[in-house]
């Protein structure tokens, strides 16, 4: 166990609430500018904070992880476990979230390669400009995107995801989804990857991935949601 971790053993858990109190709040603005409206940022904090002073309770340095990192995890698990309590999402947008996921695992299946925009929409029978718009309006009713998935955002950033030591079935095969998911990823389109890298990793807005890339703050939401609806879809047989 090195110093940093020893130290935070030793600390009063009301302590390490107070000193990242910050984090709760740095993450609730990032999750909430993905939300609809309806959901309030003080909502997202009051669950973050019992999610930081779980994690003050039950972290072990032992495991490899700083302190921050696994309070993060924490943190992010009670929002969104707050925000799941009420479904707020349109069914609509559910049967969509099929229906796009279905239609690209359709075409590259048939096709042997990623799908185009104009692919999936031809395989749903809509317009391009429809499919874009099913694409923004999934994009709003997801709530976290990759955590959806059932990781954490540490696969896109190449860390080590914090699992069980016991060798239970479960630690065994939460490793092996996240290993096939982490390959996945990286077979993505490269402005796919590239947006999810931004978002996820390096915590950019929408607005401030467009500026890079040059397009509107609604195309990167375009690209973000189809990434997310690519993956789902080449992960098919692990759902």
């Amino acid at each position: 166990m090195n110093k940093a971790q020893a130290y935070h053993r030793q600390q009063d858990p009301h302590r390490l609430v107070e000193r990242y109190a910050g984090l709760v709040k740095r993450i609730g603005q990032h999750l909430l500018a993905r939300l609809p409206s309806s959901v309030q940022l003080d909502d997202l904090l009051q669950a973050g904070m019992i999610g930081l002073l779980d994690a003050s309770r039950n972290y072990d340095g032992t495991k490899g992880a700083s302190f921050e990192t696994y309070a993060g995890i924490r943190i992010r698990g009670a929002m969104i476990d707050e925000i799941r309590q009420g479904d707020w999402v349109p069914r609509s947008v559910h049967r969509n979230t099929r229906r796009i996921s279905d239609a690209i695992h359709e075409v590259e299946k048939e096709l042997g390669r990623d799908a185009r925009d104009s692919e999936v929409a031809a395989k749903l029978d809509v317009e391009l400009s429809e499919y874009h718009s099913m694409l923004n309006d999934t994009a709003c009713g997801r709530i976290v995107g990759i955590e959806d998935l059932g990781v954490t955002e540490d696969v896109l950033g190449g860390e080590d995801v914090l699992s069980d030591t016991n060798g239970s079935f479960d630690s065994v095969a939460n490793e092996k989804f996240s290993k096939a998911l982490s390959d996945c990823i990286s077979l993505l389109p490269e402005r796919e990857a590239l947006i999810l890298s931004l978002y996820y990793d390096e915590e950019l807005n929408l607005k401030e991935i467009g500026q890079i890339l040059d397009v509107s703050e609604s195309r990167v939401s375009q690209i973000h949601s189809q990434a997310l609806h690519r993956i789902r879809a080449r992960m098919k047989e692990w759902y």
